[in-house]
């Protein structure tokens, strides 16, 4: 049975996760920003709701990102140089989840992006907390991902694009803006080939879970970052 948790509740051990339910952890709880950030720093994530009640993963095992293994092509280092797109970051974090929660995902029936999920982030970014990556074409927002910043760890929540390569772009400058910051590694989750086809890989979750409690624990609210002047296509 999966433990319903009360809104103070401890979580329960990572090790009690669902492995034939994808990770899935608990049920219940809150979205308060103290509980989600102790949620990150634990290995957890919320991922959708069911009757308003959070549902809490941390499967095994995980997908993630070391920025040194980023994989550049030729291809997405000529669009970056190109121009093509602007990049921001931190300038409209509201319109990136917002375009995220509305984007169709393959073999998903909705979204899990819900009304509280969307308020929840948007408060740990006025904390300082979760920031976002944009790509910008004429003016228009086209792209873009929004995470959080725990420490030198980065946790990715979503990314959308609605022009080619726009969410490739905007993680290209992610990527080099947490190797200039000395990030040591990023949080994807689960497995998707398009994760993979940028570097991305699955480690066992005590494996994620060692390297995650050195990486996190300098942990502290951020400003908002600021537009990375370095080319990530270098």
């Amino acid at each position: 049975m999966i433990p319903y948790l009360r809104p103070l509740d401890p979580f329960p051990p990572v090790d009690s996760a669902r492995e034939d339910m994808g990770g899935l952890l608990a049920v219940g709880g809150s979205l308060a920003p103290e509980r989600i950030l102790d949620a990150y720093c634990r290995g957890i994530f919320p991922w959708g709701t069911v009757d308003g009640q959070p549902l809490w993963y941390s499967p095994d095992p995980r997908m993630v990102l070391f920025p040194q293994e980023f994989r550049l092509t030729r291809s997405l280092a000529k669009t970056v140089r190109s121009g093509k797109f602007e990049v921001r970051f931190d300038t409209d974090f509201r319109g990136v989840i917002a375009r995220c929660a509305e984007t169709p995902r393959p073999g998903q029936n909705g979204t899990w992006i819900t009304d509280d999920m969307n308020d929840a982030y948007v408060r740990l970014h006025e904390l300082g907390w979760a920031h976002s990556v944009e790509t910008y074409a004429a003016g228009e927002l086209v792209g873009g991902l929004y995470g959080l910043a725990i420490g030198r760890m980065f946790y990715g929540e979503s990314m959308f694009a609605h022009r080619t390569d726009a969410s490739k772009v905007a993680f290209a400058h992610l990527v080099r803006y947490l190797v200039a910051n000395q990030f040591g590694m990023i949080d994807c989750q689960m497995y998707t080939d398009h994760l993979a086809s940028l570097g991305g890989r699955e480690i066992p979750r005590a494996d994620f879970l060692d390297r995650l409690s050195v990486l996190s624990t300098s942990g502290s609210p951020r400003s908002a970052w600021s537009s990375d002047p370095l080319d990530p296509a270098r």
